[in-house]
């Protein structure tokens, strides 16, 4: 066996274990969620796509919706705030 060969073999076998790994920290929680903890860990969409066997569109239009979402919330908190400090002034 070359050493090519033999480095390959190794990532192949680091891959199964982050795998498997990832899989069982994981387990139970939705999908939305799973892509969510990994993007926060700092894996690109190719690398979650390949832990939770999906694609790395589905994770990238997941991670789009999530991000939206939480501008979402982010406005309407400052506006809830503003609101209380209208409120305080009168």
């Amino acid at each position: 066996m070359s050493e090519q060969e033999f480095r390959n073999k190794i990532i192949q076998k680091l891959d199964t274990l982050i795998k498997l790994t990832s899989m069982a920290a994981l387990r139970g929680k939705p999908q939305k969620e799973q892509i969510k903890i990994l993007s926060g860990l700092g894996l690109q969409p190719k690398e979650i796509a390949f832990i939770l066997g999906t694609t790395p569109l589905t994770v990238s239009v997941t991670k789009s919706k999530l991000k939206r979402k939480k501008s979402k919330a982010k406005k309407k908190s400052e506006s809830i705030g503003k609101e209380e400090k209208k409120q305080e002034k009168i």
